[in-house]
């Protein structure tokens, strides 16, 4: 440990034991600095990887001269590997810290204590980034940040790419020690979450439901939220008296969900939609809230993520479930071009209770886009309305309290700045979101989204022997299959993108023997097959293609585009053309312009996610004018369990296929539909197809929405509707 002065003036004052800049190069040098600094003095962490480092922080400052602990260089102190930083001090300051290219395992990442005896009170982390820091399972559960004690601050920092399951943000109230808290998260910059397929995909989360009863008093302000599409609730309120306040939410798959606890803020926020699906707004539960002065822009979410949701309640709910909505105030929000609100949402057999003493007043309603801007699913005798502005076009009955009035298409957006309101020209949607966008995150971290810049290699490939040596390279890789037969000795492993191509007229096949797949998906991976024609006889596995059972956080995607395939499951042995093991998520199955006939196996099986807690395994499965002949087998069967709302996926297109003498070997249907959030079953032919049994079966345990349409079904057997499906 070295101990520097800054000047030679500073001589005096460092003997005299005041502030002093000590620089440390390593984790045993930071923790004795750590606990020998004096107020003011500035801890220096030496640039470079700190790999596999626990960090402990126990120093006292005072508000007036805290303890800091920078990098050296911001952004250029890298924590690596299996890391963490705890805060269990008193003023403390932690400055411009890269987490990257690591993980944290159970614990979170940035801690607001050391111990559960040790918590930070009037600490700050500042200037920091957190990027892609994963723990390597997506049911490995952890968070990012947890906050403990009291008036902590994390401010100006970037956080980008949580894919493992857990909250991104906690603030727990485990005891008095950390309630009413007064903490503040601002100016931050949230980016990228893509969709966990489970609940637990929330970037901030205020409480938990045993605590929802306590004051927090945490204010989230002037934070920027890009693309955060974890699940439906981006920021989830579980406690009483916070603030969220004047924040931009850029194209995010959910909303601010007042979900337990009282009396919270919502206001001054820009939800920008920009027709995303999915962008939702405000959801509100509970007593004594207030949505004041935010803008909802083109939000194109429904039901649960609609712009603005006021949910119905449960009868003598226990204040970790549905309690009634009263004592309300919404009031000078804007929706320009926006989905209907809607008023008493979720209503059903258990929430019965519709919302009570609500004020909903002063809105702006600016659309030419839809026919309604609100829908009713109970009885709203108790939201009074009043002098809410309707766009003239809209041509939706308007009920008491609406007024259509000519809006400016320039000045639809009302901002109540004091007493007196302001209708700013629309442009002001881009500048807000530029300045915010500007002034949050990380001072020296881009937003920009950098993907991988590799060039793709362009290979010819005659071989096992050499498919094995292309799939080893670091390389993304286009092969061109010139071979005829491949024999496979062990499966082929896919870590990055893979582009498989045929010569036209030849036909290939994969000789594999008693091995569980043929071609494997690890995350962050890509499979994307073209004008194959595969001969499955010689393909003795189990699968021909699988995801993982290793469970990555990391998405994959896999695709077949004009092949053929034909003769697979032969031999018995084969299951599945493509299996999805639990755990592991795929952004998208396609099967494209491909022929897939004389088959004795399943073409898609996606039914392992049994745990009923609302998981699956992939975004969008979509099937497209594909010929698919005799086959004995399921073409598909995909299981979400579980009453979990949290979720949109996932989403099913099956369009402008022709299946022809296709059975199941036993009783189960063709198409077997379990919990999918979203279908969409048109333009298909179905000719001989599981006679005397059922050709698609829809079951659901939550609210879905299924379109059927425009099917042709001859000397085929039936389909099984629920109320969801709609022709």
């Amino acid at each position: 440990m070295l101990r520097l002065l800054l000047v030679p003036a500073f001589i005096f004052v460092s003997l005299t034991n005041y502030a002093a800049t000590i620089i440390v190069k390593n984790i045993a040098e930071l923790h004795t600095a750590s606990q020998q600094a004096k107020p003011g003095d500035i801890i220096l962490l030496k640039n470079g990887n700190w790999n596999n480092v626990t960090i402990k922080l126990t120093c006292k400052g005072t508000k007036e001269n805290p303890v800091y602990i920078k990098a050296e260089t911001p952004g250029k102190v890298v924590i690596t590997g299996n890391s963490k930083l705890g805060i269990g001090g008193e003023y403390i300051v932690v400055e411009g810290l890269l987490f990257a290219n690591g993980y944290a395992g159970s614990d979170a990442v940035i801690t607001f204590r050391t111990s559960k005896d040790n918590l930070a009170n009037g600490c700050r982390v500042t200037n920091c980034t957190i990027d892609d820091f994963n723990n390597p399972e997506r049911n490995d559960e952890n968070y990012w940040v947890a906050f403990y004690g009291k008036k902590n601050r994390l401010d100006h920092c970037s956080f980008r790419n949580k894919k493992n399951l857990g909250v991104l943000l906690a603030v727990i109230l485990d005891d008095e020690r950390s309630r009413e808290n007064h903490h503040s998260i601002d100016h931050n910059y949230f980016g990228l979450r893509i969709p966990l397929a489970s609940n637990g995909g929330e970037i901030i989360r205020v409480g938990v439901s045993q605590h929802c009863q306590f004051n927090s008093n945490t204010r989230i302000a002037n934070n920027y939220f890009d693309n955060c599409d974890g699940e439906t609730e981006i920021v989830s309120i579980k406690s009483c008296s916070n603030e969220v306040e004047e924040n931009v939410f850029k194209e995010c798959q959910g909303s601010v969900v007042l979900r337990h606890g009282d009396n919270n803020i919502v206001a001054g926020n820009f939800f920008i939609g920009n027709n995303k699906p999915g962008t939702g707004g405000v959801r509100v539960i509970n007593k004594g809230q207030n949505v004041i002065n935010n803008v909802f822009f083109r939000c194109r979410g429904v039901d649960f993520r609609s712009p603005l949701a006021i949910m119905n309640g449960i009868p003598n709910s226990p204040a970790h479930r549905y309690v009634q909505v009263t004592n309300a105030e919404i009031a000078n929000n804007s929706f320009y071009e926006c989905s209907p609100v809607t008023f008493c949402e979720g209503s059903d057999t258990e929430r019965t209770l519709p919302p009570d003493k609500v004020i909903f007043h002063d809105n702006i309603f600016y659309n030419k886009k839809d026919n309604s801007i609100y829908k009713i699913y109970d009885d709203i005798s108790g939201i009074t309305f009043r002098n809410n502005s309707v766009s003239k076009e809209i041509k939706q009955e308007l009920m008491a309290g609406f007024v259509r009035t000519n809006i400016p298409a320039q000045k639809p957006v009302l901002i109540r700045n004091g007493k007196e309101p302001e209708y700013p020209h629309v442009d002001i949607i881009p500048v807000v979101d530029k300045e915010v966008c500007k002034a949050a995150g990380a001072k020296w971290f881009s937003k920009a989204v950098t993907g991988n810049n590799k060039k793709m290699i362009v290979a010819k490939c005659n071989t096992a022997a050499q498919l094995y040596s292309l799939l080893e390279k670091d390389d993304p890789v286009s092969i061109v299959l010139t071979g005829t037969e491949y024999i496979v000795h062990k499966p082929l492993i896919i870590t990055k993108k893979i582009s498989l191509t045929g010569v036209a007229g030849k036909t290939i096949t994969f000789r594999a023997e008693k091995m569980e797949s043929v071609f494997v998906l690890e995350g962050n991976s890509s499979l994307h097959l073209s004008n194959l024609k595969i001969d499955g006889s010689a393909t003795n596995a189990e699968n021909f293609i699988a995801s993982s059972n290793a469970g990555s956080s990391g998405h994959y995607n896999v695709s077949f585009n004009n092949c053929r395939l034909f003769n697979f499951g032969q031999t018995g042995r084969l299951k599945y053309i493509f299996y999805a093991h639990k755990s592991m998520v795929a952004d998208s199955i396609v099967f494209r312009k491909s022929t897939i006939e004389n088959n004795k196996t399943g073409l898609i099986s996606m039914n392992e996610e049994k745990d009923d807690k609302g998981y699956y395994n992939a975004e969008k499965i979509v099937l497209a004018n594909n010929s698919i002949i005799n086959l004995l087998g399921t073409v598909m069967s995909i299981y979400r369990g579980g009453n979990d709302e949290s979720t949109m996926g996932p989403l099913l297109q099956v369009s402008g296929n022709t299946f022809t003498n296709c059975s199941t070997p036993g009783a189960e249907a063709l198409i077997t539909l379990y919990g999918v959030q979203r279908t969409y079953i048109e333009k298909n032919k179905f000719s001989s197809c599981n006679s005397g049994k059922t050709i698609i079966q829809y079951k659901d345990a939550v609210r879905a929405v299924h379109l059927l349409q425009n099917n042709t079904i001859t000397g085929s057997g039936i389909i099984e509707k629920n109320k969801f499906v709609k022709e």
